[in-house]
């Protein structure tokens, strides 16, 4: 949903951006959507381009990964041809992004001095003594 879908926080549908949804399926691989362009009556808009979408699940070890991407086609049977690599570009572009993130979620680590960690503003260990409060023995 995009800022200008939303007016006074509520959810605007844009009647002159419909699109009339269907879903095929092979029941092993994933579906496909196929997304009509209609007008406001629901009468087909044949000035916009019909879109498809391919939707799938990748299994990882941290469970079942979904991938939507849009597939360029001119055809149902195009899409479906499309669909094996369409998939593969989608999941490309995920793992790049989960690296990204990785590499982000690293290097907003943030390791504090020695004696802060415990809570003391970095003053050199216990009471502020050199040495990290090491008792010492004349």
């Amino acid at each position: 949903m995009t800022d200008k879908s939303l007016r006074g926080g509520e959810p605007q549908m844009n009647a002159d951006d419909l699109y009339q949804e269907e879903i095929f399926t092979d029941r092993r691989v994933g579906t496909i959507q196929r997304l009509s362009p209609v007008d406001a009556a629901g009468r087909p808009d044949p000035k916009r381009p019909v879109l498809y979408v391919g939707q799938t699940q990748i299994l990882t070890a941290a469970g079942a990964l979904p991938l939507s991407f849009e597939i360029e086609a001119a055809s149902l049977q195009e899409a479906a041809q499309k669909f094996a690599d369409g998939t593969k570009a989608a999941l490309q572009q995920t793992m790049e992004r989960l690296e990204e993130m990785r590499r982000e979620a690293a290097s907003s680590i943030i390791v504090p001095e020695a004696g802060a960690a415990a809570g003391l503003g970095g003053m050199g260990g216990m009471g502020g003594m050199p040495g990290g409060g090491k008792i010492r023995m004349p």
